[in-house]
């Protein structure tokens, strides 16, 4: 089935038209949406609120050009994402190039160096900001004069599906809304969860909190009305809004909108475990977190269908999951966390059972949602997705083998005053190579470092791909020096010029990455087998070899994923007729082979080869 609606081009006309019909809501959605209000607020503010919703939902439509209206007529559900989807995770500004800005630059780098290799861009938050690399938002509707304009983005959005992040949990201290409530405007004193003295939470509160840092959850400022005690989750520059205020989530769902308006098809919900707190409780995955991220679910099921939603949540496996909801009501993906580590894990102990035993685990509960299946990002590799996966001196292993690769290790508070390790910081590339071992080639570090992105490939899910993995970046430890944070280890800019310098050397390290991931790449692309919704299962063939057996959501198509994980030559014996028919063809290698009488074919797959035999018919 081919993908009938193009998720480029969706930018709205610039102003409402309010000529044409309004968009009416049927009473069944109408009562949806009283529905989630009246969980999160109560019948009275429900009464009291859904005029308003009601209101910022026609105003966007009013915005919607009527060749959009028509072209989602054709929207598939199921066919959200397919094994065309590709999605590449960058900052506006880590490409440096000639161009008039930044993103112009990021522009020209996915046109030429990554040219039909990705489906989407992910720009990290391309907003005005006081801290964070972004993540404390002082304006969430401008974008950053350091980084070029709204049209930038729009041409971006010509070519590509974008990715915009909804950094809701919290807003910069320097917003206008932080600093209204500190002028003590009115409008704004229940925009933010304060107290008049920190022991306001007692210490049996405090307890149950969980923390994503080893900093207080409770900020001082100076508010006209005199000192006040904000929550802060993750800094003191970062002020979480307060939900438990309607009018701060009406004004969200504006700025939702406002961005898909502006081209975005994808909003990832950054932090937004965190968003709804109540002293008391961990204050995280509480009901009410879940009932909003249903809501935004349901405000774009009326409006933009089309629209997904990508849930960030950097905890345990199994309530990373719970955001899918029962599959058709909360986020169409969430980030496969747990990945990152046990890929890690795999390919320093050079044995797939742990990552197979945990992948024959993964299911999903509909054809509309999905695993985002990264493996490195802007921040570092999370571990608190395994902590219900490996046990804790297989954790431990990871980390000092990271560390011997010059990772860092950033840590969060726990209860009792203590603190454990939280997430690694180090690039991939650097992850997976020992920079200090001399007695391995370039060729040879390459093919490992591609051997285990192909996992992320294989599995059902839609693969991101950090841009600094495009080009095989190493650990960037003055950079951590010079700004005192541990993430900038990953956050190198580089220079396009350079970039394409390298691409005209063969044997360079750029060159090689991106000739065979590249290649591996665009195979993908072009099998259906490796769609999100087609079938998939693990087998277990041997320990130096993850296997995954992948058919189409039709199931006429069937492809055996071999990825060797170890630096051994590996000879399998493999019941090919199990799996289909007798005659099988290798993707990468176009070598074709015959099951022998007893329905069997032998390989032999060289160290971190990738084998991805398709059954011919």
């Amino acid at each position: 089935m081919k993908r009938e609606f193009s998720y480029v081009n969706t930018v709205h006309n610039p102003e409402p038209d309010y000529t044409k019909p309004l968009l009416e809501l049927t009473e069944e959605q109408k009562a949806q949406l009283y529905k989630r209000l009246k969980f999160i607020y109560g019948k009275e503010k429900a009464d009291e609120y859904l005029p308003e919703l009601e209101r910022i939902l026609k105003v966007y439509y009013a915005h919607k050009p009527d060749e959009l209206k028509e072209r989602e007529k054709n929207f598939i559900p199921e066919e959200r994402f397919t094994q065309k989807d590709i999605i590449l995770i960058t900052y506006g500004d880590l490409i440096m190039g000639d161009e008039e800005t930044p993103l112009k630059a990021l522009e020209k780098f996915c046109d030429s160096y990554l040219e039909g290799e990705i489906s989407t861009i992910h720009i990290l938050p391309f907003f005005p900001y006081s801290s964070d690399r972004g993540f404390s938002v002082i304006d969430f509707t401008t974008v950053d004069p350091r980084l070029g304009t709204w049209d930038d983005i729009e041409e971006l959005e010509k070519k590509y599906q974008l990715m915009f992040d909804g950094v809701f949990n919290h807003v910069s201290s320097k917003s206008r809304w932080f600093q209204e409530f500190l002028n003590g405007n009115k409008r704004y004193l229940e925009y933010f969860i304060s107290f008049k003295s920190p022991d306001d939470i007692t210490p049996e509160q405090r307890k149950l909190i969980f923390r994503p840092r080893t900093s207080d959850i409770l900020s001082k400022y100076h508010s006209i009305n005199g000192p006040v005690y904000v929550w802060t989750t993750f800094s003191n520059d970062q002020i979480d809004l307060n939900y438990k205020n309607p009018e701060v989530l009406m004004r969200v769902i504006e700025i939702l909108l406002f961005y898909v308006r502006h081209g975005a098809s994808i909003i990832r919900l950054d932090a937004v475990t965190y968003l709804w707190a109540e002293p008391g409780t961990s204050c995280i995955h509480l009901d009410q977190t879940h009932e909003i991220v249903k809501l935004f679910r349901d405000v774009f099921k009326i409006v933009a269908p089309w629209v997904a939603l990508i849930t960030e949540t950097n905890v345990p496996h199994k309530e990373n999951i719970s955001y899918f909801g029962n599959g058709n009501d909360e986020a169409q993906m969430v980030y496969n966390f747990a990945l990152p580590p046990l890929v890690l894990y795999t390919f320093y102990k050079e044995d797939a059972t742990a990552i197979s035993d945990w992948a024959e685990t993964l299911k999903l509960k509909s054809k509309t949602n999905t695993f985002f299946n990264f493996l490195d990002s802007h921040d570092g590799i999370g571990l608190m997705a395994v902590k219900d996966i490996l046990p804790e001196e297989e954790i431990d292993l990871i980390i000092e083998r990271a560390k011997k690769h010059g990772g860092i290790i950033s840590y969060r508070a726990v209860a009792g005053g203590g603190k454990e390790p939280y997430e690694i910081n180090i690039t991939w590339f650097s992850a997976l190579n020992d920079e200090n071992d001399k007695s391995e080639d370039i060729a040879f570090q390459v093919k490992r470092f591609v051997a285990s992105r192909i996992i992320a490939l294989v599995l059902a899910g839609v693969p991101g791909i950090y841009l600094h993995s495009m080009i095989g970046t190493q650990n960037d430890i003055q950079a951590v020096l010079e700004t005192k944070s541990n993430r900038a280890i990953n956050r190198t800019v580089v220079s396009y010029e350079a970039i394409m310098n390298a691409l005209k050397d063969p044997l360079s390290k750029v060159s090689r990455i991106s000739r065979e991931f590249g290649r591996l790449v665009k195979i993908r692309s072009r099998e259906r087998a490796f769609h999100p919704n087609g079938e998939q299962k693990i087998i277990k063939l041997s320990p130096k070899i993850f296997s995954v057996l992948r058919k189409s959501p039709e199931g006429d198509e069937t492809i055996l994923a071999l990825v060797n994980i170890s630096r051994d030559i590996c000879k399998l014996e493999i019941p090919i007729k199990d799996f289909g028919g007798e005659y099988w063809k290798d993707l990468v290698s176009e070598m074709e082979w015959m099951a022998d009488e007893d329905g069997k074919i032998y390989l032999k797959i060289m160290p971190y080869d990738v084998v991805w035999l398709k059954e011919m018919k």
